[in-house]
């Protein structure tokens, strides 16, 4: 699980947008802030992955709290999700390291696209780290599973599909790093195996995939599914 961080000085936008993280697979809120101190206290505990973190705090900015994170060398993961849409806060935002930059309004769509492309990274990092040393196709992975664009899918969607869902699993196959099984994809997805393999089939049958199959010991064969490029 990807333990959060929420950080909003209004005490109903922090509820908000815990119960939105919740709702996200593979996350969960480890604590909610309304100030920098409090941020930074969690923080300094050491258990907190990724922050979501407003501009507007009642005793620092968001980005003045993130600076002191650095220099502390904490280098917890940031989303920055604040009104603040000027392009200097922005640029700002970017030159501290915060992987995502989300203006408020927001919808639930909006921020689930920023927290799945951030578990895509992590997974890509985790694969890539076990080879020691990276060559550029494995940086190139690294900085594409941030992509927050959502994936071309096919038009058309069989009744019963949604298009969120099938985005979500286009991406999770686009930043496999080899052809994974409809159980694989379930679980990267938090989708049930057999919700999994049905868009799998579709998405197979639509050309976006193209599927392989592996023999075992027991006779019938695994399928295994790869990303097709447009």
């Amino acid at each position: 699980m990807i333990d959060v961080l929420v950080v909003d000085d209004d005490f109903r936008v922090a509820e908000i947008n815990a119960k939105y993280v919740g709702k996200v697979p593979g996350f969960r809120v480890a604590a909610r802030a309304h100030s920098a101190a409090q941020a930074l206290a969690s923080v300094q505990r050491g258990t907190i992955d990724l922050v979501l973190l407003d501009h507007y705090l009642p005793d620092q900015t968001g980005l003045e709290l993130v600076h002191r994170m650095r220099e502390q060398g904490h280098g917890t993961d940031v989303i920055m999700i604040t009104a603040a849409g000027d392009v200097t806060t922005v640029q700002a935002a970017m030159r501290l390291g915060a992987l995502h930059y989300l203006v408020k309004p927001f919808t639930f769509a909006a921020l689930r696209t920023r927290l799945d492309s951030y578990a895509a990274l992590r997974r890509t990092v985790d694969r890539v780290g076990g080879r020691g040393v990276a060559g550029q196709e494995q940086v190139d992975r690294i900085f594409g599973a941030l992509r927050t664009s959502p994936v071309p899918s096919s038009p058309g969607l069989p009744s019963g599909h949604s298009e969120p869902t099938t985005d979500l699993i286009c991406r999770v196959l686009h930043h496999a790093v080899r052809p994974l099984s409809a159980h694989e994809v379930a679980a990267e997805t938090g989708l049930s195996r057999s919700t999994a393999q049905r868009y799998l089939r579709h998405l197979e049958q639509a050309g976006r995939l193209r599927l392989t199959l592996k023999y075992g010991d027991t006779g019938r064969p695994e399928h295994l599914y790869a990303w097709v490029a447009p």
